[in-house]
């Protein structure tokens, strides 16, 4: 099976990444944990409460077909997958994860944020919607500093939400002339909009790699 689960920034999905392994690997089970752009800048899954586990990172050309054919080949058995960061994933690795769950029966479980920092869909999310047997939303309730459920991504630069720029962007960084810095923050639909961070924005802001 296929499954999708996906969220906002800070609804748990790296830790829910890593109690699924957990759970699966203490039924003697063999994982193969795949990620890529994890927020630790390393390859590993990390969830912001501290739990991490090392993880293979995944390149753009990576086939993910051929990472399992490689442990077997190697004597390692792998009877799932637990993808995180799949956002960032290409629409080929997504089609991948689909053919492994065909034609070798491996369950995969990916894990991932549906829209960038406009409320437009990440393509690899995309193909997840389109090819997963479950698509889940988290329910783990992340909250605007109003109150309302958060939704949107917010990238900030210089305090005030962007409106245009690449999808990718990492957070906590500094133009040449060392004076922009960018973070991300979620917001309500209402808050996005009008681009209101709140009486005390900083506090309510996460670094992280856009997602």
């Amino acid at each position: 099976m296929l499954k999708f689960f996906y969220g906002p920034m800070d609804c748990g999905k790296s830790l829910l990444a890593l109690q699924l392994d957990y759970n699966r690997s203490r039924r003697g089970q063999h994982g193969l944990l795949l990620t890529k752009m994890d927020r630790s800048h390393e390859p590993r899954i990390s969830s912001r409460i501290g739990v991490t586990k090392a993880a293979v990172e995944v390149a753009e050309g990576t086939n993910l077909g051929d990472l399992v054919r490689q442990s077997w080949a190697d004597g390692t058995r792998v009877d799932y997958l637990i993808v995180d960061e799949a956002q960032f994933f290409t629409e080929q690795q997504i089609e991948q994860m689909a053919q492994l769950v065909d034609d070798t029966q491996i369950d995969v479980y990916a894990f991932g944020i549906a829209t960038d920092f406009l409320g437009r869909m990440f393509p690899g999310s995309r193909r997840l919607f389109e090819l997963a047997d479950e698509a889940t939303p988290l329910q783990v309730e992340v909250l605007c500093w109003c109150g309302r459920p958060g939704r949107f991504n917010s990238r900030i630069i210089d305090g005030q939400v962007a409106r245009a720029g690449e999808q990718v962007v990492v957070a906590d960084t500094v133009t040449a002339a060392g004076t922009t810095q960018v973070h991300y923050q979620v917001l309500c639909r209402q808050h996005y909009r009008t681009g209101d961070l709140g009486p005390s924005s900083g506090d309510a802001t996460i670094p992280l790699i856009d997602t």
